[in-house]
């Protein structure tokens, strides 16, 4: 407000709310002498140390700057002095009430934002809040921890299902130990204000669940129970849990959420303990940054719960919505059939569940990429769960999809609100920010990462992409050290090569890279990591001069693909890598050909954030192919464009055009107009959408 009276207009001012918070987070502001010259010095070196981003810098205090202010006034300097300040502030307030009044506004408001900038914990403790730690495996057997987990998970199903309670997800629980010391700091960091721990052991045909439910602050028990069961009996111990945690912390019940609360999935033990090992592998599986190893593993202890128990409509949602969430990695028939099959018997068995709801949800997203019907059916799940991480996690995906970054931003934060540690959701909004090139929030976010799972491969190369965007690739190589042949993560390995690229050390990629595709085990959905190895070499080969050693690449990995390509035409992935394989070739015009149907099979109107990508390989394969105007034409609006690379670190941008020998046809120098080049340069550096 200071600002504003001095300067005229309102220091942080965005197109929209989350443009505001970006300008907040990572600009400094403009001297308010800058833009009024008849402002004192002084009292715009005031000014700027109210707006100082890091908290030991900006005034401690109201009555310190009201001294500041004094001191001004009096045309002294402002050096703040400690003795006598709080008598002379005092009469200064007197004095000047008016003044007084915006510099606690002032600090106010500073002191707010800056709990913007710095602290990312959840501030505000809500009274009916509970997270429950994961539960401690008493059995002897480690091969026993599922069971744990999915007692934790099941109960944790049933607390998310009344809208009374602020209840935190797995995925931000698992982290800690099952039973911690320092209860008060972890639920400070959750934001709740009590915690639930347990334990389970499990011996023979006989389960035992110790449960107690602690007010963190005060570490006082407000309610502690044993549970001694057969495992036949097992099934109802959950829900009748999940009820006394909801009446010790006075939570009001609908009818439609006590009748949630007892219902029993099945009365087979054995399905039931199969549905558990599903479960402890999909949790872990959201905390794991979505491996798909885990979901296929989940998918297959769901599958052997419903042929132990076909009336098991649980377990049906849960394998539906497992078998759509493995539709991320490529679409074939089977596995679109196998999700379907499993909505149908869910449908039939439970249609109107939360469970059946978000399976139908999922393949409507993940499977038909209706994200109209998909939106809607989130909806209607979101008011029936409404603890649950997982939906607005899905909605934040979709937003994506539909271009709406503001939106895909808000939704990760309201996951996160509930699940504040997920790796995924974290992910997810850094990722918005990288799209959109708005570099610096995103590596907060990969460093909140970094914080949970600490030397991520992911996470340190999704940080080396964003230095590679912005041009800095001696940051980037500090995070790709321990990279190569044998590297587990696909998405590193690229990083690393992206890197070599850029260096020009092409003959250490084409190195790497054979390595690789020698040694390395892909696995079951590595289908196109392999083939993208394969067409990577090739082109690299290509770029070091070794065209001969280029075409062989190429030709060999164009029986792979090409073979994948008859069973699935419309896949977009495996039209764009035969198009590439066709350009180091020479065929030109199918190589063109083909890149343009890959735009066909998934424009920008129908998914905003690959779409784009398919627009970038076409400019690749024309460059490649001599058609330098008609690439520059397409990247001239990439540029301006957020979206998701397939070809290049994270988007295109004014640095990776100097930097990637790909563009190098072009001799940016003297191709490219001082106007294009302008633009990019300023729309990248403002932070813009551009």
């Amino acid at each position: 407000m200071l600002y504003q009276l001095l300067a005229g207009h309102p220091l942080f001012a965005g197109g929209t709310t989350y443009e505001t918070i970006k300008l907040l987070l990572d600009t400094e502001p403009r001297p308010p002498r800058s833009l009024n010259p008849k402002i004192d010095r002084e009292l715009s070196t005031i000014c700027l140390k109210c707006l100082e981003k890091d908290p030991q810098r900006r005034y401690a205090s109201a009555l310190a700057l009201a001294e500041d202010l004094e001191h001004w006034l009096k045309h002294e300097p402002i050096q703040a002095r400690r003795t006598g300040l709080f008598v002379r502030s005092k009469k200064w307030v007197r004095r000047n009430p008016a003044i007084a009044a915006l510099v606690v506004l002032s600090v106010v408001l500073g002191t707010g934002l800056g709990g913007i900038v710095w602290n990312r914990r959840p501030a505000v403790v809500i009274p009916k809040s509970v997270a429950v730690l994961p539960f401690e495996n008493l059995s002897g057997n480690p091969d026993n921890a599922y069971f744990a987990d999915g007692i934790q998970e099941e109960i944790l199903t049933r607390l998310a299902k009344i809208a009374d309670l602020k209840v935190i997800s797995r995925t931000s629980t698992q982290h800690y130990q099952s039973k911690p010391r320092n209860l008060r700091d972890i639920a400070k960091q959750l934001g709740v204000e009590n915690i639930l721990e347990g334990s389970v052991q499990k011996a023979t045909d006989q389960v035992r669940v110790n449960v107690q439910l602690i007010k963190a602050e005060s570490d006082t028990h407000l309610w502690a129970e044993s549970y001694d069961r057969k495992l036949t009996d097992i099934l109802g111990v959950e829900s009748e849990i999940a009820k006394r945690i909801a009446e010790s912390l006075q939570a009001k019940l609908t009818g439609q959420e006590e009748q949630a609360l007892i219902v029993k999935p099945t009365n087979n033990p054995e399905a039931y303990d199969a549905y558990l090992r599903g479960l402890a592998f999909e949790a872990r599986y959201f905390s794991n940054n979505t491996a798909p190893d885990l979901i296929e593993k989940a998918a297959a202890f769901y599958e052997r719960a419903v042929q132990l128990d076909p009336n098991f409509g649980l377990a049906w949602a849960r394998l539906s919505q497992a078998d759509a969430l493995l539709c991320v990695w490529g679409i074939d028939t089977a596995l679109r059939n196998a999700a379907e099959r499993a909505l149908e018997a869910a449908q039939k068995l439970e249609p109107d569940s939360p469970e059946t709801l978000l399976a139908l949800g999922h393949y409507q997203f993940y499977v038909l990429r209706d994200y109209g019907q998909a939106k809607a059916t989130y909806g209607l799940v979101r008011k029936m769960l409404p603890g649950n991480s997982e939906v607005p996690f899905a909605l934040g995906r979709l937003a994506l999809r539909e271009g709406d970054w503001d939106g895909s931003i808000a939704s990760f934060e309201q996951a996160l609100a509930l699940d504040p540690r997920n790796v995924a959701s974290l992910n997810g909004a850094a990722r918005t920010y990288a799209m959109l090139r708005q570099f610096p929030p995103a590596l907060k976010l990969f460093d909140r990462m970094l914080d949970i799972t600490p030397s991520d491969p992911d996470v340190m190369a999704s940080k080396a992409a964003i230095y590679q965007n912005e041009g800095n690739l001696q940051e980037a190589a500090r995070f790709l050290p321990e990279i190569n042949c044998q590297t587990s993560s696909s998405y590193a390995f690229q990083a690393k090569i992206l890197q070599l690229r850029f260096e020009r050390s092409y003959g250490e990629a084409v190195r790497l890279l054979q390595a690789r595709l020698a040694q390395f085990r892909y696995g079951s959905h590595s289908m196109y990591d392999k083939n993208l190895d394969h067409v990577w070499l090739a082109l690299m080969q290509r770029l070091a001069g070794d065209t001969a050693a280029a075409r062989v690449t190429a030709e060999q990995a164009l029986d792979t693909v090409e073979q994948l390509y008859r069973n699935q035409p419309d896949d977009r992935i495996l039209t764009v890598f035969l198009s590439q394989i066709h350009a180091v070739i020479g065929e030109k015009e199918l190589a063109i050909k083909l890149a343009e149907r890959a735009i066909r099979i998934l424009p920008r109107g129908k998914d905003a954030m690959e779409g784009p990508a398919s627009e970038e390989n076409l400019a690749v394969i024309q460059t490649m192919c001599g058609e330098n105007s008609r690439a520059i034409s397409t990247l001239s609006q990439l540029l301006q464009t957020p979206y998701y690379s397939w070809f290049e670190p994270w988007v295109i941008t004014p640095a990776v055009l100097r930097l990637d020998p790909i563009w190098d046809p072009f001799a940016l120098r003297s191709c490219f107009s001082k106007a294009l080049r302008g633009k990019a340069e300023m729309s990248f550096t403002n932070g813009s959408h551009g």
